[in-house]
């Protein structure tokens, strides 16, 4: 090609070359054929057009709407659509009867019991409310101590308190008790208002202790004061008041005492009255009764909704697992269509570590939250408060290592924390093998899981002496297995029923080195006085 021929050329800028493709030499003076110049490694080079490029401007043109409907109409087409169409139709119709199919086959959940509040978890005294928590630094627990605490409360996931009695009673005088005033001495109206309101903002019911003569020999004064219409007149006048007041329920000890079930039957009346819907109140009526028969022969003719008993505290401090179970069979058998409940102590019997072998105590925590009914739980129980030998009166709540266990800052006789201690709330919460701990998981459990909300209860045969196995069960949802080992030694239980998996996950354990996972039920061996809680899904 000569350098006058006229061709149409393109310039190509080639930037950025690497280092090692950049020309070594050269000049904007030097020149050769073909070359425009360099500067800093770019060179111009005239490059030829490709002759396609002469055909670039030619563009595609689809068919016309005339043509589009002329081919759609071809009889291809229309078989092709129709086609299409029915077999959309087709798919959508056999997906349709599909789901018809796994809806009709499918097993329907079975309908829930109508369950109130105090149905759904445990319930917390704290009747001795002089030795929970002092507030005002007079050794004297009181209402604006229990405010204080609201949180701890909160934390051990029940669903109410008992609290009181609270009311001016002087002992064994009717005339000078006053039902419906606070005794100064624990608080006013004014600070069990802002107790209610606290308690309302954690979601804890607050249940009123109303025994009328509490600091006094006979919980109704006399045998003849029950039927005295100024008494009658009096407790009227009083259960009206708390109710309207703000409280969630009522509760009456002593009830065995009272010779005259049908005022508990007006009284359980008059708490309906005041519940509503959300908002339900409670009649719980408190008993030393320890016959299942007496108990709930006792609980229908009251009609109270729940019926408090020593009834477990028969077993004694070491029973044996056959006691147990029979124990167990019993009651429920007794209870009928009635709800139970289930406690160790209380407020007149002491609490749980002092009356139950402390090898024990975790094992009835596991058995109180585990069984069908509702747990009540005295202050203290949850960490292993005790009455000690010699101890007046019942025992301040331990809180911490401080001075009087941080129940108070006045200066008690024999207050004096101990360090060393691990009986404290503050001790327990900082270990996740505590019986405190435990105590909340447990009662976690009980308030969510269904099957232990308000399964069915199965007692499984005992295989060997001193386990007791049972089971928890409610429709589709996940089963619990409880096995309770009350010997003093390793027990080994082969466990199978048709009910039951080869295997089954470990939920819980009194025992804290107890390792989490699977274990197989034909060869399961407990730790001496380990209570394990199982777990294993429904299968259709």
């Amino acid at each position: 090609m000569s350098q006058d021929a006229e061709v149409d050329m393109k310039e190509v800028e080639l930037n950025e070359m690497e280092p090692e493709k950049q020309p070594m030499t050269g000049s904007p003076s030097s020149g050769s054929p073909g070359t425009l110049g360099e500067k800093n490694g770019m060179v111009k080079v005239k490059v030829p057009e490709e002759d396609g490029e002469a055909d670039a401007g030619t563009k595609f043109t689809g068919l016309s709407k005339e043509e589009l409907l002329q081919v759609a109409g071809t009889p291809g087409w229309v078989r092709t659509r129709w086609a299409l169409l029915i077999l959309f139709w087709l798919g959508w119709l056999g997906m349709l009867a599909g789901a018809i199919v796994i809806i009709i086959q499918a097993p329907r959940c079975k309908e829930l019991p109508p369950q109130e509040w105090w149905h759904k978890g445990g319930i917390y005294r704290i009747q001795a409310l002089e030795a929970f928590q002092d507030s005002d630094a007079d050794g004297i627990g009181d209402l604006a101590g229990v405010e204080q605490r609201i949180d701890y409360l909160s934390s051990l996931k029940v669903k109410g308190l008992v609290i009181g009695p609270i009311h001016v009673n002087t002992p064994d005088n009717l005339v000078s008790s006053d039902l419906q005033e606070v005794d100064p001495q624990l608080g006013t109206k004014e600070t069990f208002a802002k107790l209610l309101e606290a308690a309302k903002k954690k979601s804890l019911k607050v249940i009123l202790d109303l025994t009328p003569n509490y600091r006094g020999q006979m919980p109704w004064f006399s045998q003849e004061t029950p039927r005295n219409s100024d008494f009658q007149s009096k407790m009227k006048a009083a259960l009206e008041f708390w109710l309207e007041f703000g409280v969630a329920g009522i509760q009456m000890e002593g009830v065995e005492k009272l010779n005259d079930s049908q005022l508990l039957v007006e009284w359980k009346n008059l708490t309906s009255q005041y519940s509503s819907d959300g908002n339900a109140r409670v009649l719980i009526a408190g008993t030393g009764q320890r016959d299942s028969w007496q108990i709930f022969s006792l609980l229908n003719e009251t009609s109270a909704d729940l019926l408090v008993s020593p009834y477990l505290m028969g077993l004694g401090e070491e029973p044996t697992g056959e006691k147990v179970e029979n124990a167990i069979r019993e009651y429920i058998q007794a209870s009928g269509e009635k709800w139970p409940s289930w406690s160790v102590g209380g407020p007149r019997t002491g609490h749980m570590a002092s009356l139950v072998k402390e090898r024990l105590l975790r094992l009835y925590h596991m058995l109180l939250f585990t069984l069908p009914g509702t747990p009540f739980t005295n202050y203290g129980d949850e960490i292993g408060l005790q009455e000690q030998p010699g101890q007046s009166g019942v025992p301040h709540m331990q809180w911490n290592d401080s001075a009087n266990f941080g129940f108070s800052s006045k200066s008690l006789p024999q207050g004096g924390g101990s360090s060393s201690s691990n009986i404290t709330v503050k001790a327990q919460s900082e270990d996740r093998s505590s019986l405190l701990s435990l105590f909340r998981h447990l009662s976690e459990l009980r308030g969510k899981e269904r099957s232990l909300l308000h399964g069915e209860f199965m007692m499984l045969p005992m295989l060997v002496p001193d386990v007791c196995v049972y089971l928890r069960s409610w429709d589709q949802n996940k089963r619990f297995l409880v096995v309770l080992n009350l010997a003093g030694t390793r027990s080994s239980v082969p466990i199978s029923h048709s009910l039951l998996p080869s295997e089954a996950t470990v939920e819980l354990s009194t025992d804290p080195q107890r390792q989490e996972g699977q274990l197989a039920l034909q060869n399961l061996t407990l730790e001496p006085s380990e209570g394990l809680l199982l777990h294993f899904p429904y299968v259709a």
